[in-house]
């Protein structure tokens, strides 16, 4: 493939609020407008902006999670279509590991950790061994395999982030993508998972699409950045220039509100 292994063209979602009385017009909340973007293969993108700019939304989007409202979605060529029955999609899922903010919400406590980080394999008919690839992952994100037959709850927010992890990379995807995969955990901790990520995504040669209220993480991770507000983006481009020379008046008051010690 030449081209590039994320293409949206035209990609909007906007929803229809209750009505509030019988006969009264439904309100439209935009939380996306019309959307371009490309994401090259092995390239890191971080998505930033205020909570309700949009980032999640683009996000759902591109993975085939929501429907848009208009435009479409390419994953290495092929047309996304969430509109399809769930098994037509297995193929964009085979492409795409994804994290998600919470580490305690994100891990079903009724199943060991050796279940959860299978349950890609399964579901997705991966052929192979899937309990040694269970062990493998376990120690690709820095985690004793023989921890696979306990429990979430025995472990901490740290750790079941790893394990959230494993889960994400055991089809081995080409495509990473974290909504917020750090901002519930403290800063030591969120310090070793951005090595972690970072590590793998070298390793493995991953795409990756990070989106994150934490400039820092951006500024480490990722190559790209894409600012957003109110559905839209407003800037992108190189994360050394946006964030140390942004062109727009929104992303300089965005990088000014980050706390700094004198």
């Amino acid at each position: 493939m030449t081209g590039p292994i994320i293409r949206a063209r035209g990609l909007s979602r906007q929803y229809a609020q209750p009505r509030g009385a019988l006969f009264a017009p439904r309100r439209v909340t935009t939380a996306l407008q019309p959307t371009d973007l490309d994401i090259a293969a092995g390239e890191a993108v971080g998505v930033i902006g205020e909570s309700g700019s949009g980032k999640s939304t683009l996000v759902r989007l591109l993975l085939g999670l929501d429907r848009p409202t208009s435009g479409t979605v390419e994953v290495d060529g092929r047309p996304v279509d969430a509109r399809a029955p769930a098994r037509s999609l297995h193929w964009l899922r085979r492409m795409t590991g994804v994290v998600f903010q919470d580490p305690y919400a994100s891990l079903d406590p009724r199943m060991s950790v050796g279940r959860i980080i299978a349950e890609p394999l399964w579901a997705l008919g991966v052929d192979g061994d899937h309990r040694a690839r269970v062990r493998e992952v376990l120690g690709d994100v820095g985690l004793d395999p023989e921890m696979a037959d306990r429990h979430p709850h025995e472990f901490s927010g740290g750790q079941r982030q790893r394990i959230a992890l494993a889960r994400a990379i055991a089809h081995r995807p080409r495509i990473l993508v974290g909504d917020e995969p750090l901002s519930a955990l403290d800063v030591t901790v969120r310090a070793q998972i951005l090595a972690l990520i970072r590590e793998l995504r070298e390793r493995e040669a991953l795409t990756l699409v990070m989106v994150s209220h934490d400039i820092g993480v951006v500024q480490n991770l990722c190559d790209t950045v894409v600012v957003m507000k109110d559905g839209a983006v407003v800037e992108s481009g190189p994360t050394s220039r946006v964030l140390l020379h942004p062109e727009q008046d929104y992303t300089r008051r965005l990088l000014a509100s980050i706390p700094t010690i004198g």
